[in-house]
């Protein structure tokens, strides 16, 4: 009997040890994590609390700024006999623009050179008058005269000189054409050996400092309303899609053109780098605050899925979790949340819609 039931248990031991061995005890499941790989390729951003603003776009154009943009004209007519500057060269203020040859002139020589002789009889009725002054051959009275004869010839001499000085006059007829101001040739309107008339209204050169300018846009009449003087805008170009030049609406034109029914306003622009060209088109965006702050993140990093947003919220590489937001509106690159996020969290902005599906799978 004995025997019998040591047997019993012996078999007993060995099917336990076979159905251990058969049947293993099955390992936990590992959790989501990201691959080094998916780790380098996404992009993350804060949620922030800003104040929700609203954009607007508008159409317009640069220009130059009109208070640093001056005519150039003629001071008198004659003979153009050079040239010095073409459309869209770089001046320096007092470079010589262009020489011109003119008769006119010589009535402007005249007036120095009567002037100049003028002043020498004063100075020398002067010096006369003080030696018999002093050997009391006229009175005090005398001098006095003389001083005042010389003041005038000075006043006179320093008028001629001005007018000279205006003309440019090089030698004999000729004087030249200075560059007012620093900048850029926007219009030109002489070439070599063109006659100048003396009764001529046209300017010859514009010239334009460019080192700011001005975006004009034009505001619909039904958008009036939308803007305000202050307003932050934000100008792009053909020219330049991918740059962005930030200002400030800084002028409101409060009449309406009856051909387009619109209204402009003005953004004044840096242009230290020359990017922001004259005449060229512009797209303005501009935006405006309101005083109820929000949630935002990345609109990229939103996903729509089945008529529900959401975003990938990421703490580590072991710690990545799917949340549904509230969106509260978008405005171009930014999305405002009114539930979901807690501020201070990161989210996913690159490659979320793969670790989304991952997550979901």
């Amino acid at each position: 009997m004995k025997k019998y039931i040591l047997l019993v248990m012996a078999a007993l031991s060995v099917l336990s040890c076979t159905k251990k061995e058969a049947d293993p005890k099955p390992q936990a499941k590992k959790g989501f994590e990201l691959s080094n790989t998916m780790l380098k390729s996404i992009g993350l951003a804060k949620v922030e609390k800003q104040y929700i603003e609203d954009n607007y776009n508008f159409y317009g154009k640069i220009s130059a700024d009109k208070n640093s943009y001056i005519d150039v004209y003629p001071l008198v007519g004659g003979n153009v006999l050079s040239v010095n500057a073409e459309l869209g060269d770089h001046v320096t203020k007092g470079q010589v623009l262009a020489t011109i040859r003119s008769t006119e002139l010589a009535e402007v020589q005249k007036d120095v050179s009567d002037a100049r002789t003028d002043l020498v009889v004063a100075q020398n009725n002067l010096r006369v008058a003080k030696e018999m002054f002093e050997g009391k051959l006229n009175t005090e009275r005398d001098v006095l005269e003389a001083k005042s004869q010389v003041q005038k010839a000075q006043d006179q001499m320093q008028r001629a000189s001005a007018v000279s000085t205006v003309y440019n006059v090089k030698k004999g007829n000729i004087y030249s054409v200075i560059a007012p101001i620093s900048g850029y040739i926007v219009q030109k309107n002489i070439n070599k050996d063109m006659q100048l008339r003396s009764d001529r209204s046209d300017n010859i050169f514009d010239v334009a400092n460019t080192s700011n300018v001005w975006a004009i846009m034009n505001v619909n009449e039904s958008d009036i309303d939308k803007i305000s003087l202050g307003m932050k805008a934000q100008v792009s170009t053909l020219s330049y899609p991918d740059k962005v030049f930030n200002g400030k609406i800084d002028k409101i034109f409060k009449i309406i053109d009856p051909e387009t029914n619109a209204m402009q306003a003005r953004v004044v622009l840096e242009n230290q780098n020359g990017l922001l060209i004259p005449e060229s088109k512009a797209t303005i965006k501009v935006m405006s605050s309101e005083n109820t702050m929000a949630l935002t993140v990345p609109s990229k990093a939103v996903i729509f899925d089945d008529n529900r947003s959401f975003v990938v919220v990421y703490r580590s590489r072991t710690d990545v979790k799917v949340k549904e937001i509230k969106v509260l509106k978008q405005v171009g690159d930014v999305t405002y949340v009114s539930e979901g996020l807690t501020e201070g969290e990161q989210v996913i902005t690159d490659n979320q819609l793969l670790i989304y599906r991952s997550l979901n799978s």
